[in-house]
């Protein structure tokens, strides 16, 4: 059985999962989109910055974002000269982080969608019309939504796992900051692996699930990929 801390980091993962997911999708989509059709001589400069954390230690980025969002860093600084309270060690700044850490896995498969989607559909319904806005929501979004999809689950699976950049950045909080991955680290330095095999089954079989709906998604679609 669950323990009541172990119900406690399970919904904390959830939200901050769900949090994160929405905000990246928000934020990410704009982005993919200037991606997908600038000529900027920066932007292998923007695509490395989002990728970065695919190859960064998870680690390494949580204690850049520590000391950032610290009473001394530049952005804590910053919030406490505005009276806002500092994001380190609480729930706003796991959001922060993960958002952070996720992004490649939200940008990458929009800007694969709207990349595969091609300019004729857009250049028809300009002849017919639709303004910038109106083919975007009309025309863009309807013809990525595998690629939503995909950004969705996986920015949403990846949340799920995470372990160093949140443990840096929020610490160990129960009910606050302590999530699955955390919790399951708890519970094998205590030497209690049923817990432990409790929670990671449970984690295990969840990513197993949601990642099966996004290459199950793809086998129907195939034009939309990967990267």
């Amino acid at each position: 059985m669950f323990q009541p801390s172990d119900l406690q980091a399970i919904f904390v993962t959830l939200k901050l999962a769900s949090y994160t997911t929405v905000i990246l999708i928000l934020l990410g989509t704009p982005l993919a989109w200037w991606l997908c059709n600038t000529r900027s001589r920066i932007k292998p400069a923007i695509e490395a910055m989002i990728a970065l954390p695919l190859v960064l230690p998870p680690t390494v980025l949580g204690f850049y974002l520590l000391i950032s969002l610290s009473p001394g860093g530049f952005i804590g600084r910053g919030l406490g000269q505005l009276g806002i309270p500092g994001l380190a060690f609480s729930f706003s700044g796991l959001v922060l982080g993960s958002v952070i850490y996720s992004m490649p896995f939200v940008v990458q498969p929009l800007q694969n969608a709207f990349q595969a989607m091609g300019r004729r559909p857009l250049e028809t319904a300009a002849t017919l019309g639709a303004g910038p806005v109106d083919r975007f929501f009309r025309v863009v979004i309807p013809m990525s939504k595998m690629g939503y999809l995909s950004a969705a689950v996986l920015g949403f699976a990846h949340t799920l796992g995470e372990f160093g950049v949140v443990l840096m950045i929020g610490g160990n909080i129960p009910g606050q900051t302590q999530v699955l991955s955390i919790a399951i680290y708890d519970h094998v330095e205590a030497l209690e692996y049923g817990q432990a095999h409790l929670l990671s089954a449970s984690l295990l079989c969840l990513s197993f699930l949601v990642l099966l709906v996004v290459y199950a998604s793809n086998r129907r679609s195939p034009a939309m990929t990967l990267q």
